[in-house]
């Protein structure tokens, strides 16, 4: 069966037209099809800018709130947008992050990471950390309870989410409460049966890009063994110890196989995690078709998981 023929009917019409992203033959172009107009801001959520100290220099943060706070502490969460470590920007996921500051009453931070090739690894999770560590740190002129502090991010970001909770972990802070890693970008081997299956063109992350993005972000070190976890967090050796998770995948994903493997290890670890695998979808689904009926259930879940997790 082909790929667009395994993709649910509400949202085919969006495959059929999807360009492809052309990783190594067209870099810049690639990255323009994440760039998307800004949002209409909702009046319920206050938005600021600032630039923070990074691993290696300053590096852009986006500080979402409610507009209205009283003098309470709220949890925090740190968003790690997505592009396969080598596109997109906190931008993309404006309506995203003030979709959980009014779900889960709580400050969002999320960062503007260095991309490969560029900056290849460790510049991103490194830059990841020192969001993680600033926001922390920042607490009380952030107005965020420690006890209530969560990380999260999608593909990309998703995989930079696993590193982080392995990082932290490794470290011994700070202290997180929830890991939200969706259909994360967690293992360069490209040897599960799903990274061989999504081929086409129009996929919107297909096996071609996947090699592409890896060779990017570990550079020299994409077939060394020795990897390191915060690089390929699939590489890990033990995922004892991490916050409880959430994550979910579509079934026609590249990503699929890596993700249930994933979340088969945390449960044998004796992480909670909850998971949710959606027939007839491919990568970012709900992200690229919003308005479809899965994509509104799958966004829905994760936010109201956030919400619960931050609120116990």
């Amino acid at each position: 069966m082909d790929f667009e023929s395994r993709i649910l009917p509400e949202l085919r019409p969006i495959v059929a037209q999807f360009p492809g992203f052309q990783l190594e033959e067209n870099l810049e172009w690639s990255r323009s099809l994440l760039s998307s107009p800004p949002i209409e801001k909702s009046e319920h959520v206050s938005t600021t800018s600032r630039m923070i100290p990074g691993a290696a220099g300053e590096i852009l943060v986006k500080i979402y709130e409610p507009a209205q706070r009283t003098g309470a502490n709220l949890p925090a969460m740190l968003w790690i947008h997505g592009g396969g470590y080598v596109l997109g920007h906190p931008d993309m996921d404006d309506a995203l992050c003030e979709r959980f500051v009014q779900a889960a009453k709580c400050v969002v931070v999320s960062v503007d990471y260095r991309l490969a090739p560029e900056h290849p690894y460790p510049a991103a999770i490194d830059d990841c950390y020192a969001g993680l560590t600033w926001m922390t740190g920042e607490a009380e002129s952030l107005g965020i309870d420690l006890d209530r502090v969560a990380i999260a991010g999608a593909s990309g970001g998703g995989g930079l989410t696993a590193a982080l909770a392995l990082m932290a972990r490794d470290k011994g802070g700070p202290a997180l409460i929830f890991q939200m890693p969706l259909y994360p970008m967690i293992d360069n081997r490209n040897i599960s049966a799903s990274s061989h299956e999504i081929t086409a063109d129009n996929a919107t992350w297909n096996r071609t890009n996947n090699l592409a993005a890896w060779s990017m972000y570990l550079g020299e070190s994409t077939d060394a063994s020795e990897v390191s976890p915060y690089a390929v967090p699939a590489r890990a050796e033990s995922l004892a110890g991490l916050p409880p998770t959430y994550t979910c995948v579509g079934q026609v994903d590249l990503f699929r196989d890596e993700t249930i493997e994933y979340v088969t290890r945390l449960a044998q670890a004796g992480v909670d995690v909850e998971f949710h695998l959606y027939p007839g979808t491919f990568h970012s689904f709900e992200m690229i078709v919003p308005q479809a009926e899965v994509s509104q259930r799958a966004s829905q879940s994760y936010v109201d998981a956030m919400a619960r997790a931050l609120n116990p």
